[in-house]
């Protein structure tokens, strides 16, 4: 039996909005967007894994609020969870630095602007859900 490779994702909210960044590498993924993140290492907690990814992909320093119910399915032997998580107060403004090459904060009724990366659709559908709710 293989075993899973958990790979994180985040959705990074600010101001009822969410972060989303565009693909630039590998070639086959660039120009579509998803949830930054990435795999989680050896030892590594999921939490630990997206505080770090968002270091290295944006530049910030962000902390891992809670786990978005549901587990996503990639490329065997990948699984997506989603956690939301928030910029710390003094952390610099995300900027594309690692297989990126766009970046935008879109609210609600803007999420499906941008096409998503068909593996995160089911993730995004779930926060959308959860930020109508946080705004009534």
């Amino acid at each position: 039996m293989t075993e899973r490779i958990v790979v994180v994702g985040a959705a990074l909210l600010d101001a009822g909005r969410l972060l989303a960044a565009r693909r630039s590498a590998p070639p086959e993924l660039a120009g579509r967007w998803e949830l930054p993140g990435g795999k989680v290492e050896t030892g590594e907690r999921p939490e630990g894994a997206l505080v770090r990814e968002l270091r290295e992909e944006l530049g910030v320093d962000a902390e891992a609020v809670e786990r978005v119910p549901g587990e996503w399915p990639l490329r065997s032997p990948y699984v997506l969870q989603v956690w939301t998580a928030r910029l710390r107060p003094g952390s610099a403004a995300p900027r594309p630095l690692q297989d990126h090459d766009d970046l935008r904060w879109l609210t609600p009724d803007r999420l499906w602007e941008v096409p998503w990366l068909d593996q995160d659709v089911p993730a995004v559908r779930e926060l959308a859900a959860r930020l109508a709710a946080g705004a009534h």
